[in-house]
């Protein structure tokens, strides 16, 4: 029971802050990323000579090129943080000294009713059960809007996450936990592919699935992928299948991924590459 309300607790915690940064008007929602680009896009407007400078040099026009170039700084974070945790687990030291303690105490703690409980959960990161979620939403946004870049926007989002993170897996090659893993897995680590699928997904999920809500059901949307994703990625430390480490590489990856998708379909209005400077200076379209 104590190993449960632990894997709880941390997805509730996550769950409130991102419910916090959504439901915030002066804070950048965590969801749509297109809200930052709003935001630039007005500043900019009452700043003439800078917007001139901005546009000569990253277009697609200007904010877009602006948004698309924070995507780039959003790819070199991830790297950075990926690689600052694979140096930690060299040591180990940072995060990685408490790999072991967390495994073992998961193993021990753990009781059937708590198993099986992270095992439903865990399944929320699954490929397949994430696949039919990702068809059930798109199918029916596109069956509201007839969008195909929102279908591109889904594809993108899980084909992406995949490649990078079996791609890294092959790379990295680290053996899972030498404990007693409650449940059976097979395969390299790092990073874990559970909680990168769940950080990509779920949030990608809940940005098509609110287009055009109030913003307390977008928040609400928000907190419920943040819940999800963070309970997944604690169950599957606790289940002995991945270190720490891995399940935090993983959220990174997973959530920074669905942040460039994200930031290059256009948010939640979905306008794929529209340009800025075609509307007016601090607007976005479908915006409520």
């Amino acid at each position: 029971m104590t190993v449960t309300l632990a894997v709880v607790a941390v997805a509730v915690a996550a769950a409130v802050i991102v419910f916090v940064l959504s439901a915030a008007r002066s804070l950048p929602d965590p969801i749509d990323p297109a809200d930052g680009e709003r935001v630039v896009v007005g500043w900019l407007a009452r700043r003439p000579r800078l917007r001139r400078f901005v546009r000569q040099r990253l277009d697609r026009r200007t904010a877009g090129g602006l948004a698309l170039s924070v995507s780039l700084l959003a790819v070199f974070a991830v790297g950075l943080a990926t690689g600052l945790l694979l140096d930690m687990v060299g040591g180990p030291t940072g995060l990685a000294v408490l790999d072991d303690d967390v495994a073992a105490w998961g193993a021990t703690n753990a009781d059937p009713r708590s198993v099986q409980t992270f095992l439903v959960l865990t399944y929320l990161g699954d490929t397949m059960v994430l696949v039919v979620a990702l068809v059930v939403v798109g199918g029916i946004d596109f069956a509201r809007h007839r969008r195909v870049d929102v279908l591109a926007f889904l594809g993108a989002v899980i084909v992406g996450e995949k490649l990078i993170v079996n791609g890294l897996k092959e790379i990295v090659d680290r053996a899972r936990p030498d404990v007693l893993q409650l449940v059976g897995w097979e395969g390299p680590s790092f990073p874990s592919g559970h909680a990168a699928a769940a950080a990509a997904v779920w949030p990608a999920l809940a940005l098509v699935f609110t287009r055009g809500s109030r913003r307390a059901v977008r928040a609400g949307a928000a907190a419920l992928a943040a819940l999800v994703a963070f309970g997944v990625a604690a169950s599957r430390a606790v289940l002995g299948v991945h270190w720490l480490t891995d399940v935090v590489a993983g959220l990174i990856i997973g959530y920074g991924w669905f942040v460039v998708c994200a930031v290059t379909f256009g948010g939640r209005a979905q306008r794929l590459g529209d340009p800025a400077t075609a509307r007016p200076w601090g607007l976005a379209p479908g915006r409520s």
